[in-house]
């Protein structure tokens, strides 16, 4: 304790101004006074209307009708706030200074509609980062780290690349088994995305055993919590090393305290989370083959915007099920009808989406010779035409197969701009 007001004595006495990326305070310390700017954390930028343009937030969150949001944030003294969170159960050390204050500050005031967003999103996330961080044994209370890494926005990037909940870079994410190419970006993926993390933070502690440490690292690097370790005189303590730590990473640990008392006694502070209604009854398939969203989403009646929330690791609407087998996650009243109709889904508007052809042959242009042209006899063969009635839940890509013809020249001997094609209608077939 007598270091943490050792500390205390140097940390902040007021905020001077406050802008989108930055705050700058006011700093004494031995006995001098000087002006300093921190990064805020980027999910403390975020509007709050982009939160809630995702998927899951239009169809599944609401304002309560019993529990409005109130624009008064009461304030309270400084045993309030330090009494209120020793009562927090928690392993890591909750620690209250001026830094903390000003930090619950915003969340509780500047922040509150994210604040009542994420309460609403917390649903969701939490039980998945709950079930990791309890198969690493590593204090629950770490849950709150996405939202100081993301506000729980799962298509969050960073500036410098960092992506999904738990902001993985992408050389981070590969050495904790996370996938990221043109196609698909499993930081994204809330699943592979909490366990991944949990991993990345058990290293982490087993290297510095101080989980403020541990979250430090998490976000500016080993390297730079190692730099400031040893420019502190080998203290292994977040506030000992503070003023050397790199701008954002002075208030990433105070913001992550501020987001456990925020999202613990949101009430005292007349904040309401936003209601949930969850569909939680969702299962994934293997998918073994090339599959885009648009296949999925025509032939098995399931809105695409509904696909994409629940596989946020597809970064263009494409399963590479034909490099590995992938998995695809819907809601579990389609299960059936997807295992029932693939063969139907894998062929549908296959050649239209997936236009990569696996082989090539280059033109040659013969230099100084004229073209041969063929001259067509009465005797020569005629084209012969075939008509073909489309069947009820035939595609233009069954029929293509059936006579050996492309979808394409369907199309073209047909005048159809679309792919789309009813029951009954007779089409044109040149053999």
């Amino acid at each position: 304790m007598k270091k943490f007001f050792l500390i205390l004595s140097i940390l902040f006495v007021s905020y001077t101004s406050v802008n989108a990326q930055s705050i700058n305070v006011t700093v004494h310390q031995n006995g001098t006074t000087r002006e300093e700017t921190i990064g805020l954390p980027q999910s403390m930028t975020y509007d709050v209307d982009s939160l809630l343009n995702e998927w899951h937030s239009k169809n599944s969150l609401s304002l309560s009708n019993d529990c409005l949001t109130k624009d008064e944030n009461p304030t309270f003294p400084d045993s309030v706030y330090i009494d209120r969170l020793s009562r927090i159960p928690a392993v890591m050390e909750l620690t209250y200074n001026d830094v903390v204050r000003k930090f619950i500050e915003m969340y509780s005031g500047k922040l509150r509609k994210q604040v009542s967003y994420m309460l609403g999103a917390s649903n969701f996330y939490m039980p998945i980062f709950e079930e990791a961080l309890d198969a690493y044994n590593i204090p629950q209370e770490l849950k709150y780290l996405p939202i100081i890494e993301s506000a729980l926005n799962p298509k969050a990037v960073s500036p410098v690349g960092a992506a999904g909940l738990w902001q993985f870079m992408i050389g981070t994410g590969k050495l904790y088994g996370l996938e990221t190419n043109s196609i698909i970006d499993e930081r994204r993926d809330p699943i592979k995305a909490s366990w991944a993390a949990a991993r990345y933070l058990k290293d982490l502690y087993t290297i510095y055993k101080d989980w403020n440490l541990v979250i430090a690292a998490y976000n500016c690097g080993a390297g730079n919590i190692n730099k400031a370790i040893r420019r502190a005189n080998g203290a292994r303590d977040y506030w000992a090393i503070y003023n050397y730590l790199p701008q954002e990473t002075r208030g990433y640990v105070p913001a992550f305290i501020a987001a456990n008392y925020v999202m613990t006694y949101y009430c005292d502070h007349n904040i309401c989370p936003m209601e949930a209604d969850i569909d939680q009854n969702t299962d994934t398939v293997v998918v073994s083959k090339q599959l885009h969203f648009e296949q999925i989403a025509d032939i098995c009646g399931v809105n695409i915007d509904q696909i994409r929330s629940l596989n946020p690791q597809y970064k263009i609407d494409v399963i590479p099920g034909n490099a590995e087998a992938c998995t695809l996650r819907l809601p579990r009243n389609y299960i059936n009808t997807f295992i029932d109709r693939q063969d139907t889904i894998y062929a549908y508007r296959a050649e239209e989406l997936f236009s990569n052809r696996p082989t090539v042959s280059p033109t040659e242009e013969v230099a100084e010779e004229k073209p041969v042209v063929q001259k067509h006899s009465r005797h020569s063969k005629k084209a012969r035409i075939t008509s073909h009635k489309v069947k009820s839940g035939q595609t233009l890509s069954d029929i293509a197969d059936k006579y050996g013809v492309t979808v394409k020249q369907l199309k073209k001997w047909n005048g159809l701009k679309g792919t789309n094609i009813r029951a009954g209608k007779k089409l044109k077939i040149r053999k």
